[in-house]
């Protein structure tokens, strides 16, 4: 991770030295001095990472490059803050602040000097302790490969031992026996410790498979030192029965040779191969003319955390993901490690509860639920000695010997990642355990901390997004929920791993966490979390120091906390989360932090934003939703680095429209922007935010409707667009005769006279809302064009009688809801309509009386949700003469109603 904070530093002085060479002036010398010398000490870094069992000396010189690393950079901010501030001062203001920046910049350019020699002396002191002489032994015992590891995942259960595998042995050995000639790929993926050489390992000792090839063999990748050594090993595994035809000089082969033999070998034969820990999506097309495709029903496995991998492998492939164990195997697997020397395995009640909650901790993973099964095993079976283990976890993972395996295991994924997946991964444990992270705060956070370089051509977030589907596919991360159109919406941590990672984080000082309980002594972190419930909170100087990034996650902390976080020693910090947090007035001080990009504040009492949040100069992320704030300041429009701004009053269920100050073109590099009231000057302003991914514009007038439609038309990345009419207005947008080519959300709220000419063609729309627009004719003939719409949901929408669902429509729509159609007295569902719908909702729909007439073609449906529909309807549904067979084949079916001031919820 030193190696990390010098590589994330290197790439900052870079970009420096490239974009503001003009504003470097002499210090740019030293800039690119200290440049040099990080560059030579990262080399030593990424040796010193690679060694095993690392000297006392080398860990504290380790050490020591991380801070000089953050002390850089710390420096190169505030000089970067003074040069910027000097180059965009104009006029009187100029003048009168000249002075005093002169002084400021000279204080700075004098601190850079100094660090300068640190950074030196750092580098000498390698030398000066013959580190060079170390690292030069050391490499030569370092595999040249630097994506073969040393350290794989071998067989880590008894095979007796392991519970809830039989369905996922059954579909291998189907896989592998099944009746096709070609040479298929199996690939095993899944997070490091789920049991996947152990599922291999069962089904590959089957007898019955040694009937069906007739040769077979099995290396683990991750032990051997190359493709050619992975080559003998090979050929040793398929000729291990035939002694006579292994050449004396296997050993003297080169790669070329060693493909000949085995080809020669194989292209008769029905083979097996198993090739264990595959990490490098490189592999496969190093090796795959050594397995030839013979016709003969041939079958390679590869086991493997990268999903990429497993797509590498292309045509006549298969995958199969391994997922954690059941609550009821967890547990069985549990009690076998835990209360082996028991006659009976059975846990004692006393000890259930902790037991239970230890067990979560686990969350189906085996090599965890083994492991701490086996350390509770050797220990009295007393609540007290549990209560211990469990309080101490992050402990005992990372330092008690009889989990060390869990550890060396788990950490093989984190330590494969490069330096800035390393640092995306790490973010995480600011989220306290158990938290659904949402997919686009970590990534807002992620650009916020500089994580993100933008490429020519793709914008910072586009870059996270694809970060954040590496992490998932190495399978550091996993997805909780998706959207409609299958995009990540939340993710976590397993909790073995977050565990692991705060060791890591805190050891590296990236991050740390604090709740009311934690008495420990913060010094040069770069990150807090705070998981207080109302404790006094106190930051010392050596905290705030370094400090980048705060984090507050619960809502009943004191009024005066904040005040505590905005002294000017902590001018350094980048991101203030203070969601939720007791507070009603910013302080003065907060808009000193001129480092501060990513700023905070929903669901606090804040009711004034006041106008000098105009000093913050870097801001790119602003978040005042559900606060008390009814106007922006002016001041506001010149944060030009501002990329995504979120507005909305304390009442979510009615969201309130902004004013917006004049300027707001200013903001060219805004991608987000809600919710705005529709002023005339503001709507021809926004035309001039061609960055704009998403808007929502509230309160929009008839005569104001084509001038929005010609700002939209200047708006070429626009991805989502929610617009709602004044009060009893209609909706005029036919002038928008280009619509957005990427606009996959929309939302229309208010009257229409018609559907807008343009809604039918948008071709990416995937979620799509209408709302109160009253529409008299059947719109379906228009939306069933949409290729990609996969949500549609009517509410007050239309005023008619019947909804036709024509055969050949709505090719990929999942999710369908019709709200408060009150005049809606049938719907139609042809066969062939609807072919993916997965869930219907109909809601308020007072004059429904039966179920759609065709729902019984629609053979997809999943869910079927029923809510303050007539009584008749229900009791055909529930009738055996009735429409009860219709709807068969829909394994969830629930109705809710009103029983007094009761709502009744029915599983039918």
């Amino acid at each position: 991770m030193a190696d990390g904070a010098v590589s994330f530093l290197l790439e900052k002085l870079t970009t420096i030295l490239v974009q503001n060479a003009s504003l470097l002036g002499n210090c740019q010398e030293d800039i690119e001095e200290i440049k040099l010398e990080l560059e030579s000490m990262r080399s030593f870094l990424k040796d010193a990472d690679q060694r095993q069992g690392k000297s006392e000396l080398v860990e504290t010189w380790v050490k020591q490059v991380r801070e000089v690393a953050y002390q850089v950079e710390n420096i190169v901010d505030e000089f970067m803050y003074f040069k910027d501030a000097g180059k965009h001062s104009r006029g009187i203001r100029y003048l009168v602040e000249f002075p005093g920046n002169v002084i400021s910049r000279h204080r700075i350019a004098s601190k850079l000097s100094r660090i300068k020699l640190k950074v030196h002396e750092v580098s000498e002191r390698s030398k000066r302790y013959a580190f060079d002489a170390k690292v030069e032994e050391n490499r030569s015992k370092v595999v040249p490969a630097d994506w073969w590891h040393h350290h794989g995942e071998s067989s880590i259960f008894d095979e007796e031992e392991l519970v809830g595998m039989d369905e996922n042995k059954e579909k291998l050995f189907f896989w592998l026996t099944e009746d096709e000639p070609r040479r298929t790929i199996v690939s095993i993926v899944g997070m490091g410790g789920l049991g996947k050489t152990t599922l291999v390992t069962r089904v590959y000792k089957n007898e019955m498979l040694k009937q069906v090839f007739d040769c077979w063999a099995w290396v683990s990748v991750s032990q051997t030192h190359g493709v050619e050594e992975l080559l003998r090993s090979m050929i040793k595994e398929f000729l291990k029965g035939d002694q006579a035809r292994i050449s004396t000089n296997v050993a003297l082969m080169n790669y070329r040779q060693l493909m000949e033999m085995l080809v020669d070998y194989l292209h008769t034969k029905r083979y097996l191969a198993v090739l264990d820990d595959v990490w490098n999506i490189d592999l496969w097309s190093r090796i795959r003319g050594a397995f030839p495709d013979n016709n003969c029903g041939s079958r390679i496995i590869f086991t493997t955390r990268n999903q990429n991998v497993a797509t590498s492998v292309g045509r006549g492939s298969r995958i199969h993901r391994l997922g954690p164990l059941q609550e009821s195997d967890a547990w069985t697997l549990f009690s076998k490690k835990s209360f082996w020397n028991e006659s009976d395995h059975q846990c004692p009640p006393e000890l259930e509860p902790l037991a239970r909650v230890i067990l979560r901790k686990c969350e189906g993973l085996p090599l965890a639920i083994v492991a701490i099964g086996g350390l509770l095993c050797s220990r009295s079976k007393l609540v007290v000695e549990w209560k211990k283990v469990l309080d101490s976890l992050n402990w005992q993972l990372s330092y008690n010997p009889m989990l060390e395996r869990v550890k060396g295991i788990l950490l093989l994924s984190f330590n494969d990642l490069p330096y800035f997946l390393k640092y995306c991964f790490l973010y995480c444990c600011v989220f306290h355990d158990g938290y659904l992270i949402k997919r686009k705060k970590l990534i807002r956070l992620w650009i916020a901390e500089g994580f993100i370089v933008e490429r020519k051509g793709v914008t910072m977030e586009e870059v996270a997004e694809e970060y954040l589907g590496e992490l998932i596919l190495r399978c550091m991360i996993q997805v909780t929920e998706t959207s409609d159109t299958g995009r990540v919406k939340t993710l976590r941590v397993h909790d073995v791993m977050r565990e692991l990672a705060l060791t890591t984080s805190e050891k590296e000082n990236f991050c740390t966490t604090y709740d009311a309980h934690d008495s420990t002594h913060f010094k040069n972190i770069q990150r807090l979390s705070v998981h207080n419930r109302g404790a006094k909170f106190q930051l010392s100087r050596n905290t705030s120091r370094y400090l980048r990034s705060l984090f507050v996650f619960e809502t009943d902390m004191c009024a005066t906390f904040p005040l505590d976080i905005c002294a000017s020693s902590f001018k350094f910090l980048k991101v203030l989360d203070l969601q939720g947090a007791f507070i009603e007035k910013l302080p003065t001080t907060l808009f000193d932090l001129f480092n501060l990009s990513y700023l905070n504040l929903r669901k606090t009492r804040i009711k004034v934003l006041p106008g000098s949040i105009e000093r913050l100069k870097n801001l790119q992320i602003l978040d005042i939703r559900q606060t008390y704030v009814q106007k922006l300041p002016k001041g506001l429009m010149n944060l030009v680095k501002l990329r995504h701004l979120f507005i909305s009053q304390s009442d979510d269920r009615a969201p309130c429209a902004f004013q917006v100050p004049t300027g707001i073109s200013n903001l060219q590099s805004l991608q987000s922007l809600a919710c705005i009231k529709a002023e005339e000057e503001i709507i021809q302003q926004i035309g001039f935010l061609t960055e704009l991914k998403r808007l929502d514009i509230m309160m929009l007038g008839e005569k104001d409707g084509g001038k929005l439609c010609s700002s939209i038309q200047q708006m070429a990345c626009l991805h989502r667009l929610s617009i709602t009419a004044k009060h009893n207005e209609h909706l005029e947008l036919d002038d928008l005769h280009l619509p957005p080519p990427f606009l996959q959300k929309l939302s229309l709220i208010g009257k229409l006279r018609k559907l807008p000419h343009w809604v039918g063609s948008l071709q990416n729309i995937a979620h799509l809302y209408l709302g109160s627009s009253c529409l008299l004719d059947d719109m379906l003939l228009d939306l069933k064009k949409i290729p990609n719409l996969v949500f549609l949901e009517l509410n007050e929408a239309f005023k008619g009688d019947l909804l036709h669902f024509r055969d050949g429509g709505f090719l990929k729509l999942n999710k369908l809801k019709l709200l408060r159609l009150h005049e809606l007295v049938g719907v139609d569902m042809d066969n062939g309509a609807l072919p993916r719908l997965r869930e219907l909702s109909l809601i308020h729909c007072q004059k429904l009386k039966v179920l759609p007439y065709g729902i019984e073609h629609v053979v997809s449906l999943q869910k079927l949700h029923l809510e303050e529909i007539p009584v008749e309807l229900i009791q055909r549904l529930q009738s055996d003469e009735g429409d009860r067979a219709k709807v068969a084949h829909i394994g969830n079916i629930t109705c809710v109603f009103q029983r007094g001031e009761t709502r009744v919820v029915e599983v039918l």
